[in-house]
């Protein structure tokens, strides 16, 4: 699918050396690998996979992030050597350039040639219908349920970047679908990097174990200037248009504050062993004003409640010329905690806990830590976070577009689909979002049109 995301990658590599990768023997394959009943298939590409010192991958997404992963992929320092093997993506453009610059860092180890390289809305089929046996799903998140559940049906297995999904159907086919993966013993990373940082890691060890109190508030902020917009090319369609500028359309996206707020939010759903029971908000569009824009956004703001009370104040913005954040912070009964800046302070704002690690180098790290699991056979599958962290950022921009205070488990329940993407499978199809006669997008409008939002 379309990838048009141009932010940039981070390319890190790990000093440490980590454990080379473990041939198992046919006993361990047999206990690391699918249940009595699941397809054979998966049985044979599970013990591929730990059998041998290489990994074939498929990369379905060929933008800034997907190619991205696919270098921090064939750099994992686990040991472990992998390999592209075949890649899709919407635009031709985009796969030649992700095979150029992949190709130019890793050399031999991209082995993709003109009948491995799939171009257009079904060339993810072809990726799954292939030998490979990881894929990485990187394509706008309104396509990542369908990848997803399709994926684990083809026996791969899956690094998929995050948000996992744009609207509540979608979280739900991706929770069911990561069951799914639980009974093929098929392992799943989501692109939440923060959880494989040590500064992260440190710094709510020691908040879990009390070292300010009990928890009583948090705020989390990603606040810069925006990202990139496409201008429209005279030859696009309409779905066209959207696929280049999908950041601005909520179908495909799910507004700034799903497909980038995310991470923080995930940072305090990780602190607190839980996730939101309810989510109150406001939000709009006061510069991001114009016809390019779409249908998003420009801030937001969300007040969260756990349901153990903890409050989190959540706010998202895009706007040039404001103060920039991207963090975190938690404030407990005796004192206060900036977390990705791995510091904890007591009441009199001195630092009684700092992390040893000062770098935040998740992007390579997380990949590092997928195939050393998958080398040494310890079963991870991260989708149930990654859906529900997804779903925390999803229920809080409901909550801003209604203006309502909402209920974590009926949205879940019941919120609309945005889109059926499984039906977009070439250019002419109708965009699931129409513009109006002035060429401009419906916004949503707090108070008048819940039940466009919430309830179909």
């Amino acid at each position: 699918m379309a990838t048009e995301n141009s932010k940039p990658s981070e390319e890190q590599n790990m000093n440490s050396n980590r454990r080379s990768f473990l041939k198992q023997g046919a006993a361990a394959t047999a206990a690391a690998s699918v249940v009595a009943g699941a397809p054979s298939l998966s049985l044979a590409r599970s013990a591929n996979v730990r059998g041998s010192n290489t990994v074939k991958v498929g990369l379905i997404g060929c933008g800034g992030r997907g190619t991205g992963a696919s270098d921090q992929a064939m750099n994992n320092a686990s040991g472990v050597n992998v390999e592209l093997h075949s890649v899709a993506d919407v635009f031709e453009s985009r796969a030649t350039q992700a095979i150029e610059q992949c190709t130019e860092e890793h050399g031999e180890k991209v082995k993709v040639n003109g009948d491995s390289m799939h171009i257009g809305l079904d060339g993810w089929k072809k990726v799954l219908d292939s030998d490979v046996e990881l894929v990485i799903l990187a394509t706008p998140p309104g396509f990542r349920p369908l990848h997803f559940e399709k994926a684990i049906d083809a026996g791969k297995h899956v690094f998929m970047e995050k948000p996992v999904g744009v609207d509540a159907p979608g979280i739900r086919r991706v929770l069911a679908a990561g069951e799914k993966a639980k009974e093929k013993k098929l392992w799943v990373q989501v692109g939440l990097q923060r959880r494989h940082e040590p500064v992260y890691q440190q710094v709510i060890d020691q908040l879990q174990a009390g070292i300010i109190g009990d928890l009583i508030c948090s705020r989390v902020y990603w606040n810069n200037n925006g990202v990139w917009n496409r201008p429209r090319d005279a030859n696009d369609t309409e779905l066209m248009y959207q696929l280049r500028n999908w950041y601005y359309f909520n179908w495909i996206c799910g507004d700034h504050i799903v497909e980038q707020h995310i991470h923080n939010l995930d940072v305090i759903n990780w602190l607190m062993g839980d996730f939101p029971e309810k989510a109150q908000g406001m939000g709009g569009r006061l510069v991001r004003t114009g016809k390019k824009n779409g249908e998003i956004f420009d801030h937001h703001a969300v007040e969260y409640t756990y349901p153990n009370g903890h409050k989190m104040f959540s706010f998202c913005r895009h706007m040039p010329k404001c103060w920039s954040a991207v963090t975190e912070f938690v404030h407990g009964a005796n004192g206060w905690a900036h977390l990705s800046e791995g510091k904890i302070y007591n009441g009199d704002n001195e630092v009684i806990f700092q992390t040893e690690e000062k770098g935040h180098k998740g992007h390579q790290w997380e990949h590092d830590d997928l195939f050393r699991d998958i080398a040494a056979g310890n079963y991870v599958n991260e989708a149930e976070y990654g859906a529900k962290s997804t779903f925390t950022a999803i229920l809080g921009r409901l909550a801003t577009y209604s203006g309502k205070e909402l209920n974590w488990d009926t949205v879940l329940a019941e919120a609309p689909s945005l889109a059926n993407v499984d039906e977009i499978t070439k250019f002419d199809d109708p965009a699931p979002v129409q513009p109006l006669d002035d060429g401009s997008y419906a916004i949503p409008v707090p108070g008048k049109q819940a039940k466009k939002y919430l309830k179909s």
